[in-house]
């Protein structure tokens, strides 16, 4: 019986880790998009978009029946409720990277110079989230916390753009419903950060069993 319960806890962590593969594809697929106006890119950040939430339900059945079935102890009690939430966050990733392509089939021709900016910001972001896998993976709360840390990163390259974004609205009025979609990828960008940062804060949690209030 603990065989059975054992072997569904591995394949927990199996199915979380590619999610979390997933994710970081899809948002990868949505800058590419975005720099190279790839139609297959796009196509793919969909299609990505679409296996994370099919991702999601399989994962929450298996630990609703980890949950009613196992009488998991506490160590791992936390880790699926801590599972649970993280699967969350990643539908919402998934979501953000569809939003992006989106979007990003409007914003015509505006200054690639300002979506080189947003692929810096997004590429921060993608490290960001690859570190909060690889702290479950783990099960290492150092590597969370520094997947934390980059948050900061993430909020300031924001910041810079939203300024140079606001400044070229003001100088650039033929464009400016343009660039405010960029803004709006930006600010995505943004939350796929946030996103990241709870993700390793429930590993801290799985860990430790202590949650940032």
């Amino acid at each position: 019986m603990r065989d059975r319960y054992t072997q569904q806890l591995c394949l927990l962590n199996k199915e979380l880790t590619e999610m979390g593969a997933l994710c970081e594809e899809a948002i990868s697929c949505a800058v590419k998009y975005l720099t190279e106006n790839s139609c297959e890119m796009k196509q793919n950040a969909e299609e990505c978009e679409k296996q994370i939430d099919r991702m999601e339900r399989d994962i929450e059945s298996l630990c609703m029946r980890l949950l009613m079935h196992e009488q998991p102890l506490a160590a791992d009690f936390r880790l699926i409720t801590a599972a649970l939430k993280m699967i969350s966050d990643m539908e919402r990733i998934g979501d953000h990277a569809e939003d992006i392509v989106e979007i990003g089939g409007y914003i015509g021709s505006t200054d690639m110079q300002l979506r080189t900016h947003i692929a810096k910001m997004a590429q921060e972001a993608v490290k960001m989230l690859t570190t909060s896998i690889d702290s479950y993976i783990q099960q290492d709360t150092q590597i969370a916390q520094s997947a934390i840390a980059m948050d900061d990163t993430v909020d300031e390259l924001f910041m810079q753009l939203k300024k140079q974004l606001i400044a070229e609205i003001c100088s650039e009025k033929e464009n400016a419903e343009a660039v405010l979609d960029l803004l709006m990828i930006a600010k995505y960008f943004e939350r796929i950060g946030d996103h990241a940062e709870n993700i390793a804060e429930w590993v801290i949690y799985a860990v430790t069993g202590q949650h940032k209030a």
